[in-house]
C-alpha cells in the first residue's frame, strides 16, 4: 500500500526556491513516479491563489492518479483549535494548524512542509502530537522533503 504524503504550500513552493530546490525537486519526482499519494487540501489550494504562474502551473502538471483531494471539515476546525488552545502556536498560525489537523485527521503518513517556525520543529511536533493523543487520534509524521532523500547503495 502506498503512503500518503500531505504537502503543504511552502513544498510547491520550494520546487523553484534556490534554497530548497535540490532537495525538493527529487522528492517531487519520487511522487511523480508513484511512489506516494499525495494530499492536497482546500487550504493548500487557497494558500496557492497568490502564488506565481509557474508554482500553480506545477501544481496542475501532478496527475490526478497521485493525488487525493481533502476538505476542511468541523473535525479538523476543531483539532486545529485546540492546537492554539493549548498554546502550541499562536493564533496567527492558524492555517498552519489546519494542515496539521487536516493531514492528522485524514491518516496521513506524513506531513511534508519547509516551516521550520510553525510546523516541522521538534517543540511544535511534540505539542501537537501530545494533542492528537489526548483527542485519541495517532500521532503524525512531520519531516523536511530532505528526509525523504533515497541515497545509493555501497
Amino acid at each position: 500500500m502506498k503512503q500518503r504524503v500531505y504537502i503543504d504550500t511552502s513544498v510547491f513552493g520550494g520546487y523553484f526556491d534556490e534554497e530548497f530546490s535540490e532537495q525538493t525537486i527529487p522528492f517531487f519526482n519520487r511522487l511523480r513516479s508513484g511512489e506516494f499519494i499525495i494530499l492536497y487540501s482546500t487550504v493548500t489550494q487557497d494558500e496557492l491563489e497568490n502564488a506565481p504562474s509557474r508554482v500553480k502551473s506545477f501544481v496542475e502538471s501532478l496527475r490526478a492518479e497521485f493525488t487525493e483531494f481533502i476538505e476542511i471539515n468541523e473535525e479538523c476546525v476543531e483539532l486545529a483549535f485546540d492546537y492554539i488552545r493549548e498554546k502550541v502556536v499562536g493564533q496567527t498560525s492558524y492555517s498552519d494548524c489546519l494542515h496539521i489537523a487536516l493531514a492528522t485527521i485524514n491518516h496521513a503518513d506524513f506531513l511534508v512542509s519547509w516551516n521550520f517556525k510553525h510546523i516541522v520543529n521538534i517543540e511544535r511536533i511534540r505539542g501537537y502530537n501530545s494533542i492528537n493523543i489526548k483527542k485519541g487520534y495517532k500521532q503524525l509524521e512531520i519531516r523536511s522533503p530532505r528526509e525523504f532523500e533515497k541515497y545509493e547503495n555501497d
